[in-house]
């Protein structure tokens, strides 16, 4: 895995800063602790940081075509590399590497822009080439690596895979972007293409960019999507016995490398499945690692031993203190805006954990996305058959009027906690899911943005980001369209970001097999009530699975990284929070209502509410202005 950067004049061909492209470069050293390379020409400079995983000896760059009229800077792993070497060799290119890199260069001159359709695996790469004065960027299909660019007033295009490195360009505007503030606010984190800043952007995945010098208009484009159509005949059985073989398939790919390789493993059904390939594929054990918690409420521990046990993998675990609230301030230098999922604390000390074993791990994410795994899906296809067989005339008021009425119960059995169903259901279903999946309300936020900011927002509200999504696709079901939803927003936003920067924190690479794109489509051309049965999620999936792992593996309650935040807020942090909420930053931002932030702290410490969701947004928005003015 690894970091680029560049600069690119649009309008000509004006010396590049070499030091300055060094400095951008540098600032994301820990994505690449190996080696660092520039490569610097009129109108365009080039960066690299790389952490060396296959051909150790070889494979720097920034790499040159033979003829040294492509260069390309890439940060990735193209895992069906040695098939397109055959398929370019007979064409009459040579080699002079054994890495997946030099196979880019050629795949450039031999099917320019369509390339990237060739490609397997995970990415996020820019290619120069001179005879056509073109430079083209390209990110991986499902957005598993990061590509930040900006278009400066000055006439350059800057990117980097951080956003770190762009702020260190001293000509990037670092206004905020107010509507960025709301999808935060709405979401947890900033949904692609948007970031904190109005004039950078995160490529989305799947697309790819073509600039040309002379011209600075440009618009990204859209190269792949997923179809959730039924496709696959056969009965249950076969499709499962698919399924493996499909999955077997994407492990096996990823378990090449050139240095020590592992795995995550929680004790939940996505990891356990893929140590149980990657155990039928090695002759050697698997190396795993697992983090503990002294609340067993949250605690798979023992799950993740059981299978450690029955694959005998070198299993390597260690408890994490559940006062570890020493890393809120590194968060904002990892993440370089804002992101409120509090699980980035966890997953910082599995991959700070993994990093002692091995240089590549293997991850489950991706599973619930694709195999419908979220409870959430079953309580959103229950909600929109209700909206379907009641008259909007009745169903907005009736069921309005309920959530309305119907106290607001945090401290309830879930099952007592019907508000947020009656409010969901009276909103119409993309307006219905968002309400389910939002971190703080229509309603929470409305009482915290400020005048000035509500203003600027001229009504903007985050949900139209599933709305421009939704446009993008035909999908007719529910629970796929939300599946679908949950791929372009939650899975790069959030899950995706989060594994990314946690790991690269500690130049380690994870690779994530589940969302081979290969997969993913296959996956998505299953009857959706084969992903979702009743009230099991990846039903078919837990059912292929039940020869390779224990029922009490595959069937128990979903678990995953839970943060102690009400405690924390309450009792060692409690002073820290009255300080970051209620202090000169926040109330000086001119973005929230000083009264209500007041309210917020007041009722969470005194036990009124439950408000540790919104401090915690509030406090890592804090902490990203705290640094960012």
């Amino acid at each position: 895995m690894c970091g680029i950067v560049g600069i690119f004049d649009l309008s000509g061909k004006r010396e590049i800063n070499r030091e300055l492209l060094h400095v951008m470069n540098e600032s994301q050293f820990h994505r690449g602790p190996d080696e660092g390379g520039l490569h610097i020409e009129p109108g365009l400079g080039l960066g690299h940081r790389r952490l060396s995983i296959i051909d150790l000896s070889s494979g720097q760059q920034p790499m040159h075509s033979a003829d040294g009229n492509v260069v390309l800077t890439y940060n990735g792993e193209v895992y069906n590399f040695p098939e397109l070497r055959k398929e370019l060799e007979a064409l009459g290119y040579t080699f002079k590497t054994h890495c997946d890199t030099e196979v880019i260069v050629y795949a450039w001159q031999a099917w320019g822009e369509d390339c990237v359709l060739r490609l397997r695996g995970m990415f996020a790469f820019a290619i120069w080439d001179r005879d056509k004065e073109t430079l083209f960027l390209a990110r991986d299909r499902l957005g598993i690596k990061p590509l930040f660019y900006s278009q400066l007033q000055n006439g350059q295009f800057i990117f980097s895979s951080e956003l770190k490195a762009l702020k260190e360009h001293p000509d990037l505007s670092k206004e905020i972007d107010p509507t960025a503030i709301e999808e935060y606010f709405g979401f947890g984190y900033i949904p692609d293409p948007k970031t904190i800043y109005k004039e950078v952007y995160k490529l989305e995945p799947g697309y790819c960019l073509t600039l040309k010098r002379g011209h600075t208009e440009y618009l990204p484009r859209q190269y792949w999507d997923v179809h959730f159509e039924t496709k696959h005949q056969g009965t249950e059985q076969e499709l499962g016995e698919e399924l493996i073989v499909q999955l077997r398939e994407a492990v096996k790919i990823r378990t090449v490398a050139d240095v020590p390789l592992g795995a995550f493993l929680s004790g939940g059904v996505d990891s356990s499945a893929i140590v149980a390939m990657m155990a039928g594929l090695s002759k050697d054990p698997v190396n795993t690692c697992s983090i503990s918690f002294g609340d067993p409420r949250f605690n798979e521990a023992q799950f993740a031993a059981k299978v450690a046990q029955q694959y005998h993998t070198e299993h390597r675990v260690e408890q994490v203190d559940p006062d570890d609230f020493s890393l809120i301030d590194k968060l904002a230098g990892i993440y370089d805006e804002p992101y409120a999922d509090s699980s980035a604390l966890p997953t910082y000390r599995v991959c700070e954990l993994a990093k002692k074993q091995a240089t590549v791990v293997l991850s489950g994410d991706g599973g619930d996305e694709n195999l419908a795994g979220y409870r959430r899906y079953r309580w959103h296809t229950y909600e929109d058959r209700m909206r379907s067989i009641m008259p909007d005339a009745i169903r907005k008021p009736l069921f309005g009027f309920m959530g309305q009425v119907y106290p607001k119960a945090d401290w309830a059995p879930k099952i007592f906690r019907a508000k947020s169903t009656f409010e969901s259901i009276a909103r119409d279903s993309l307006e219905g899911y968002f309400h389910s999946v939002s971190v703080q309300s229509n309603e929470f936020r409305a009482q915290l943005f400020s005048q000035q900011l509500k203003q600027d927002l001229q009504g903007y509200q985050a949900v139209e980001v599933f709305r421009r999504h939704a446009k993008n696709t035909s999908i007719d079901n529910a629970q796929s369209l939300v599946q679908y939803l949950d791929m372009k927003t939650y899975l790069p936003g959030d899950i995706l970001t989060k594994v990314d920067r946690a790991s690269m924190a500690h130049a380690l690479e994870v690779r994530v097999p589940l969302l081979d794109h290969q997969l993913v489509e296959w996956i998505a051309g299953l009857n959706p009530e084969l992903k979702l049965k009743g009230r099991e999620g990846k039903y078919i999936f837990k059912k292929s699975l039940e020869s390779y792992l224990p029922n009490d593996i595959l069937y128990r309650p979903k678990m995953g990284f839970a943060v102690p935040l009400d405690s924390w807020f309450k009792g060692p942090l409690k002073e820290q929070v009255k300080e970051s909420l209620l202090g000169e930053t926040m109330m000086q931002s001119g973005l929230f209502d000083q009264d209500f932030l007041h309210k917020i702290v007041s009722q969470h410490q005194s036990g009124l509410r439950d408000y540790s969701s919104p401090i915690w947004s509030l406090l890592m928005f804090e902490r990203f202005l705290s640094k960012a003015l």
